[in-house]
C-alpha cells in the first residue's frame, strides 16, 4: 500500500499551520497512521540557506534571485529531506508546503512579472529529476490578502526571521499574485483543491474548515 501524501498550501498566513495540526489529529483519531513534514526546514543546510534569503541575513534577498535558481534551493531541501524516505511506512504523510508553493512563489516575483509561469519546470525539476513523491492530493486553503496580513502579525517571534515578516510576506502584490496563481493551479491540475476558509470579511471556524476537508478527501476516495 503507498502513502497518501496530502499538502498544505496557501499564501502566508492562510492558516497552514492550523490545518495542518487540525488533520493530523483527524486522521490519527480515525486511526490512520500519519507522518509530517514541514518545508522550508530550516535547520537543515539547504533550508537554513533559503532562511537566509528570505531574511536578507546576508544582504542578498530571495527576491533579487532569478527565479529559477531560487527554485533550486526551496527544492534541494525537500530532495535532502526525503533521502530516506520510504513509501508505504505510514498510510498519510501531511506535508506544511511543498513542491506546488515552490512552484507559485518563484513565478510571481516583481522582477519576474510579464515571464511564463514556472509550475511546469518545478514540477519536471522535482518530481521527475529529483525523484520526489507526488502528493495524492493538495488543498489550498484560500483567504484574502488582508486577512492573511493580519494573521501573519500575529505570528510572533521566528528563528529564520525574529519578530518581523520575511520578504516575502512583506509584499502584498507577491501575496496577491501568489493566491491568483494557485487559483489558476487548481484549474490546470486535477490534484489542487480549492478550500475557502472566508465567510464574507471573517475567517470561518478552524474546526468547520477542517470538516470541509475531511469531506473533500472522502470525495475524492482517500478513506471510507
Amino acid at each position: 500500500m503507498n502513502t497518501k501524501i496530502i499538502t498544505i498550501e496557501g499564501i502566508d498566513g492562510s492558516g497552514k499551520t492550523v490545518q495542518f495540526e487540525l488533520l493530523l489529529r483527524h486522521l490519527k483519531e480515525m486511526g490512520y497512521t500519519v507522518e509530517t513534514r514541514s518545508f522550508p526546514d530550516y535547520e537543515a543546510f539547504f533550508g537554513r540557506q533559503v532562511g537566509r534569503f528570505l531574511s536578507g541575513e546576508d544582504g542578498v534577498f530571495a527576491t533579487d534571485v532569478d527565479q529559477k535558481s531560487m527554485a533550486l534551493w526551496f527544492a534541494l531541501d525537500r530532495f535532502e529531506a526525503f533521502k530516506g524516505w520510504r513509501d508505504g511506512e505510514y498510510d498519510f504523510l501531511i506535508i506544511n508546503r511543498y513542491v506546488l508553493s515552490n512552484a507559485v512563489y518563484q513565478s510571481i516575483r516583481d522582477r519576474d512579472i510579464g515571464k511564463p509561469d514556472l509550475i511546469d519546470w518545478v514540477f519536471e525539476l522535482e518530481y521527475e529529476h529529483l525523484g520526489l513523491p507526488r502528493p495524492a492530493l493538495n488543498l489550498f486553503f484560500d483567504v484574502n490578502t488582508e486577512r492573511a496580513g493580519k494573521n501573519v502579525d500575529k505570528k510572533g517571534f521566528r528563528e529564520y526571521v525574529g519578530e518581523g515578516r520575511d520578504v516575502y510576506e512583506n509584499d502584498r502584490g507577491i501575496q496577491e499574485r501568489a493566491r491568483d496563481m494557485y487559483i489558476s493551479a487548481s484549474e490546470r491540475y486535477d490534484d489542487v483543491a480549492i478550500i475557502r476558509c472566508m465567510d464574507g470579511d471573517g475567517m470561518k471556524p478552524p474546526e468547520r474548515i477542517g470538516e470541509e476537508v475531511l469531506a473533500l478527501m472522502r470525495e475524492r476516495g482517500l478513506f471510507d
